[in-house]
């Protein structure tokens, strides 16, 4: 399942099939918060974009108690410059969606560590993006830096963002599936009909009310919204030890091959295991993992509401498998 956000800068998110945590900050406090950081002139806004791995996360913003993508941020901050200072993410993402590129902003004020008080010229965008990782990196290692930019005061990460692009992959088949593959996408072992589902996305996408595709904790004020592109496609799937592990498979079966012309023999696989020389035949999928087909649903807005994707996502994986149609989807966008 992932999801990703596009905004003024490329944002993009990850989304796994654990529960969120809901978030319970509200704009309000935001905004408060926001312009009480920007009265002070010394200040050196920066827009930083960051990728994670957002098992080990219980989402993006700060909570009581909790591992969070920006607490973790804002700490790599503090240990950088000397003194605290607050993120503000263009995105809140929930526990355990995973982000490719999220965009914060964050006020530095860089003071001199030889003589304390005197402010020294902002650091450049790189020093900072090379400071903050290697603090961060000392963490768990699941986040980082990719881009810094310097940019006005009055540029915001969440109320600039232009527009944000969700990405939630979907493996169908039977199998269980691979342990690369855990917490990164949804296993839906039946068979998806994607005609069906791509017929369903242009009942979706334009200007809607989407009241039946946001979550009881949703603080919008309206639940209207413009679904600029929601879309399914089949892709290849992303299993990366594939080439590794077919050249390694190889060297077995050609061994399996010269030994069952020797009726009685034993030999060793390379990886220590003992093989007996049966009747059995043996082919060139041995131990190759049976491959699911891969779906990617891709979801593009300026804003969304809470839960949003993951309920779009949910009702065309039953148009998928067939427990819900196309006029289904209509009626549930209606009622």
């Amino acid at each position: 399942m992932t999801e990703q956000s596009r905004k003024h800068l490329p944002d993009q998110t990850l989304d796994s099939p654990q529960k969120p945590l809901k978030i319970a900050r509200t704009e309000e406090e935001d905004q408060q918060s926001e312009q009480n950081m920007s009265q002070n002139p010394r200040l050196q806004r920066y827009l930083v974009a960051i990728e994670y791995i957002g098992t080990r996360f219980s989402g993006s913003q700060q909570q009581p108690n909790c591992r969070t993508a920006v607490g973790v941020l804002e700490e790599a901050f503090r240990k950088f410059i000397g003194q605290s200072v607050s993120v503000f993410c263009s995105s809140r993402t929930d526990a355990g969606v995973h982000a490719l590129s999220n965009v914060c902003h964050v006020d530095v004020e860089r003071i001199s560590k030889r003589k304390p008080g005197e402010v020294l010229p902002p650091h450049e965008p790189a020093v900072v993006k090379r400071a903050v990782n290697h603090f961060l990196q000392k963490n768990e290692g699941d986040i980082m830096v990719i881009d810094v930019r310097s940019v006005p005061s009055n540029f915001h990460a969440r109320y600039n963002a232009r527009e944000r692009t969700y990405f939630y992959r979907m493996l169908s088949g039977p199998e269980p599936l691979s342990t690369f593959e855990k917490d990164r996408a949804w296993h839906v072992p039946e068979e998806l009909d994607v005609l069906a589902m791509q017929e369903a996305c242009k009942i979706l996408v334009g200007y809607h009310d989407f009241s039946s595709f946001r979550a009881a904790g949703c603080q919008a004020n309206s639940p209207i919204r413009t679904l600029d592109e929601i879309r399914v496609n089949e892709v290849a799937t992303s299993f990366f030890s594939a080439p590794m592990e077919m050249e390694h498979n190889n060297i077995i079966c050609e061994e399996i091959d010269t030994c069952l012309r020797r009726p009685g023999t034993d030999l060793t696989s390379p990886n220590g295991d003992r093989i007996k020389n049966s009747k059995v035949g043996l082919n060139q999928e041995f131990s190759i993992r049976k491959r699911h087909r891969c779906y990617v649903v891709t979801a593009r807005a300026r804003s969304f509401l809470y839960h949003q994707v993951r309920l779009l996502v949910g009702v065309l994986k039953c148009v998928g498998t067939g427990e819900l149609t196309a006029s289904d989807d209509a009626f549930i966008m209606k009622h």
